[in-house]
């Protein structure tokens, strides 16, 4: 007897050692689930079910998406937070979710920076500085200067408090030293309504719902808040090109629970590369404005800390809040 039970001691030992490894080499196995924090219909939505429809081919077993919206993106952001860290359940996550909500909100149930495993980015998605007609400005250095010249006078749009439209907004307040009104719609739609209807005088709206606005000559394009020129709207400047350094770009990135093995998160961010640069992909991205932007788990991690940074401190200075 005593001879059975060391026996199966070290059976149970071998396994112990073993099968971590055997089920990182055989991932995935199962159905992976992607959480989208967010309603569906929208860009995350879609830039999950994307993926989700090629590693579903190559790794061959579903992907899943399913949408837990509520909160900014909190309440699917703390499933996933505190999922098994198996790679079987994954996080479509946002600047609001990992750079902007945890300062924006005090009560959050995870921690962004320690909770999580970054995969990869997936794009990013420039605003556009947009105004009304009858401003007397044609671009970014003469809207700084009128801004200047009539402090507190001009009201600037956005889909809500701590939103990228609204922070964006706050940003170049800061940068240029200006005082404007914020005016929180429930969305971009509503935005350009009182926008063209002369009811603002500007917004740092979604790049694919000014342009076409734009180029129906019912709003004024002045800058895009990407540091280059977005493929979208090759023909506007970057703000940047006036503001050195001014960057208020939207992204998307995939996640999983911190912990999830070395292996499996890179064979995840190797076919999001392949994706990615793919190129039917990149020309259904530029359609909707957005960039691909693929990275290794260790420079998504950087870009990461850089872009809570950031958005802290425009967080803190705009006063905003949300619970």
């Amino acid at each position: 007897m005593r001879f059975v039970a060391a026996a199966l001691a070290a059976l149970c030992l071998v396994f112990q050692t073993v099968s971590p490894g055997h089920a990182q080499d055989n991932w995935p196995s199962r159905n992976v689930t992607i959480i989208v924090p967010f309603t569906a219909g929208g860009t995350a939505d879609l830039f999950a079910r994307l993926l989700a429809s090629h590693m579903q081919v190559t790794f061959g077993q579903s992907f899943v998406v399913e949408n837990r919206g509520g909160a900014g993106g909190n309440i699917g952001a703390a499933a996933v937070a505190k999922a098994p860290n198996d790679g079987y359940t994954l996080l479509l996550g946002t600047v609001s979710t990992h750079a902007i909500n945890p300062t924006l909100y005090s009560n959050l149930a995870f921690d962004a920076a320690k909770d999580f495993q970054p995969v990869s980015l997936i794009a990013r998605l420039p605003n556009m500085l947009v105004v009304k007609n009858s401003m007397p400005v044609k671009n970014v250095a003469e809207f700084v200067a009128y801004v200047k010249a009539n402090p507190d006078k001009l009201n600037y749009g956005s889909s809500g408090v701590g939103t990228s439209i609204h922070l964006a907004a706050e940003l170049f307040k800061i940068a240029t030293g200006t005082r404007m009104t914020h005016v929180p719609y429930r969305s971009s739609n509503e935005i350009m309504q009182n926008l063209t209807g002369g009811h603002i005088d500007l917004a740092f709206d979604n790049i694919t719902l000014a342009w076409p606005q734009a180029k129906a000559g019912t709003v004024r394009a002045l800058g895009v808040t990407s540091p280059q020129r977005s493929p979208t709207a090759p023909e506007v400047p970057p703000i940047a090109d006036t503001l050195k350094g001014f960057d208020a770009t939207s992204w998307h990135g995939l996640f999983a629970p911190a912990g999830t093995p070395r292996p499996i998160v890179e064979k995840m961010a190797a076919e999001m590369k392949r994706i990615l640069e793919m190129p039917e992909t990149v020309t259904k991205l530029t359609d909707i404005g957005a960039v691909p932007s693929p990275m290794t788990p260790d420079q998504f991690t950087a870009f990461i800390a850089g872009e809570r940074a950031k958005w802290a401190e425009v967080v803190k200075a705009s006063g905003a809040t949300a619970n």
